[in-house]
């Protein structure tokens, strides 16, 4: 959490910028505490698209943020500045967690940062990545991979995914929801989610599943099974797959899960509900099931993730009935 440092240098993508400043410059009314402290770091006024901007400090000042965020890079057959990518390496050696959006990930590979470590990057650019930086395990079908203190995300609309990513980490879920309805975004897509699907980004009326989504949101206390989504679609198991895989880019089943998960999530941070009733109200059925998918999910308990984002998220002073700790880990 902390501070946000945003490396721009000529070249970077307006758009993946102006994504990362929107979300952590931007407090939501629901963050009791501090939000984000956002500077721009850069080497001199840098060109971004057709503007010109004037950073806040230099590149030098990336080894003080918390966070360092790369957006995308325009000319990916060029190689980033060698000053851009000394201060990325040198930011992550001194402890920041380094995020590249889109085409970031060459700056970050450049550093090194990404060697022997899972990535992404815009789906148009994955082979160039790995062929250009062969100890790298490119994944084109992903829309972000979290590897703890780095993380990389595929193009465009997935610069919003992994930033939000980043709040849920930071926040909890409640409040990354609160930030994705200000942006008028889906609130998840998680980062194992194809980079892109056979059919266009629907619209809410016009995909084959519109009504049987929130149909099954409003169900999660229910035992769904794929046959009951089947049912309520009047499809075949077999044609809701391939739906599901066209409209989400997932299967039926895991879209499920993720959606008992981030519900899980929000009821832990916003109620005092005990686990086994909040294992009923998403439809896990026992405390031992709930704990087993959300340790592997979020890789941490239940009982932590509530007593973490309690305290984050509680006003200064108050009292905290389920205690604290100083961290949450980062794979939601």
């Amino acid at each position: 959490m902390g501070s946000v440092a945003l490396a721009v240098t000529d070249g970077m993508l307006h758009f993946e910028l102006s994504v990362a400043y929107e979300i952590f410059a931007a407090a939501p009314a629901a963050v009791a505490g501090p939000w984000y402290d956002v500077t721009v770091c850069g080497a001199d006024a840098v060109q971004v698209g057709r503007f010109r901007l004037e950073p806040d400090h230099g590149l030098d000042q990336l080894r003080h943020a918390d966070t360092v965020i790369v957006p995308g890079w325009a000319d990916v057959d060029q190689a980033p500045p060698a000053e851009l990518v000394d201060a990325v390496r040198a930011a992550h050696d001194a402890g920041a967690r380094v995020a590249s959006l889109c085409t970031g990930a060459f700056v970050l590979a450049a550093a090194g940062l990404l060697d022997g470590r899972r990535a992404t990057t815009h789906w148009a650019h994955t082979e160039a990545l790995a062929s250009r930086f062969p100890h790298i395990e490119v994944d084109p079908d992903v829309l972000y991979v979290d590897n703890g203190t780095v993380l990389t995300s595929a193009g465009k609309a997935a610069a919003l995914d992994l930033c939000l990513h980043l709040v849920r980490l930071d926040h909890g879920s409640a409040v990354a929801n609160t930030v994705a309805r200000r942006l008028v975004v889906p609130p998840h897509r998680d980062g194992g989610q194809a980079q892109y699907v056979t059919t266009p980004v629907p619209a809410p009326d016009n995909h084959p599943l519109a009504y049987l989504l929130p149909w099954a949101i409003e169900r999660l206390d229910h035992p769904l099974t794929v046959e009951d989504l089947a049912r309520q679609a009047r499809m075949s198991s077999r044609n809701l797959g391939r739906h599901f895989r066209s409209v989400t880019g997932t299967t039926p089943l895991q879209w499920l899960l993720t959606q008992r998960i981030r519900h899980a999530q929000e009821l832990l941070e916003t109620t005092d509900d005990s686990i086994d009733a909040i294992a009923t109200a998403t439809g896990m059925g026992t405390a031992a099931t709930l704990r087993r998918h959300f340790n592997r999910t979020v890789a941490v308990p239940p009982d932590t993730y509530r007593r973490t984002f309690r305290t984050r998220t509680r006003p200064a002073g108050s009292a905290d009935p389920v205690g604290s700790v100083s961290s949450v880990g980062r794979s939601v």
